[in-house]
């Protein structure tokens, strides 16, 4: 098939097998050599990506970050305190990812999620949620919107009870509230609240988020360029957004090429809201790239160079292999018990 055949490549795999349905393993695969094809035929075009999807919209792409511990280590041990589970600490991080340049910054204090969701939150959960939320909009001001982040842990009701808790904090947004499957629930939740709803990190392709526009289930689409089919697809969800008054916020949990791929979309759609970065991209994790991503003042600047924009170090890749068994994320397999 000719390297520049993206729509003929994407649509033979959709239909392999006589699926033609979203599938999370095969959208997965399909997401990185859709990417890879986009990288080619941007190098041979001498383009980057972005010119080949409409042409550059944004100038600059405003970016948040996770608070993380200090030291960047992503999972400290959770029984002792650290930003995860300490209010007074998520507070401080925050500042500091606000004297850095940050202009929004994530947190997810809202307890465990099980293989068994959705739960109801219990009353620690509700309780620690709204004192991060107080704490942190005490020590940034206005400096700084709150991303309030949960993964689908709960019922329609428990998100309700969530909801009123973080309102009077002005967050810009509750993330995934509900497990993903059913964007009915997902819409009563965002009729309940004036906290705008964010969703859709686990979901796949165009129908799935045409699912979510349709209930009016979000405001705020968190495809992820690693999962939902590449960037053709992820233009064609931000062209769907559109009609309904929704913005993107393209999702980072795939790693260097995703963000660059990320930095392609966003840069191309009108309807751009902020994307995710982890930190300012210079933790270890980008030592798979020759090239850098320029990250200036909250902001990040597209690069101008061809393709995604970015150069693989293919040396440092086969020097590092994972050998964990961890999942990115792992649901605990027992239920929530109050």
């Amino acid at each position: 098939m000719p390297r520049g055949h993206i729509e003929k490549l994407w649509h033979r795999t959709y239909g392999a097998g006589f699926t033609l349905r979203p599938d999370v393993t095969v959208m997965g695969v399909l997401s990185g050599l859709e990417m890879a094809c986009w990288d080619i035929v941007g190098k041979a075009a001498d383009r980057p990506v972005y010119d080949l999807l409409g042409g550059k919209v944004q100038e600059r792409l405003r970016s948040y970050t996770y608070l993380y511990p200090a030291a960047g280590d992503v999972y400290p041990n959770p029984d002792e305190p650290n930003v995860y589970n300490d209010p007074d600490m998520a507070a401080e991080t925050a500042v500091r990812m606000v004297e850095q340049g940050f202009t929004a910054v994530k947190f997810d204090p809202a307890g465990p999620y099980s293989v068994y969701d959705g739960h109801q939150p219990r009353m620690e959960d509700l309780e620690r949620s709204e004192v991060f939320c107080k704490r942190i909009r005490e020590a940034v001001g206005s400096r700084a919107d709150l991303l309030f982040g949960t993964h689908g842990q709960f019922t329609v009701s428990g998100a309700k009870r969530m909801a009123r808790r973080l309102e009077p904090y002005e967050p810009l947004w509750f993330e995934e509230p509900t497990t993903p499957e059913n964007p009915a629930d997902m819409a009563e939740i965002a009729r309940f609240t004036s906290v705008p709803i964010a969703t859709g990190e686990r979901l796949c392709t165009k129908h799935e988020f045409a699912r979510v526009l349709e209930a009016g289930a979000a405001s705020i689409l968190q495809m992820n360029l690693g999962r939902v089919g590449g960037l053709l697809e992820a233009k064609k969800i931000a062209a769907m957004a559109e009609t309904r008054q929704a913005q993107i916020a393209p999702h980072l949990y795939c790693g260097p090429v995703v963000a660059a791929a990320n930095i392609q979309i966003a840069t191309c759609s009108p309807n751009f809201l902020i994307m995710e970065s982890i930190g300012r991209f210079e933790w270890p994790y980008m030592s798979v790239l020759k090239s850098s991503i320029q990250w200036e003042d909250g902001y990040v600047i597209p690069s101008t160079e061809p393709g995604l924009g970015v150069e693989l170090d293919d040396e440092t890749i086969a020097s590092n292999p994972y050998t964990g068994t961890e999942l990115h994320l792992d649901m605990t397999p027992d239920p929530v018990v109050p």
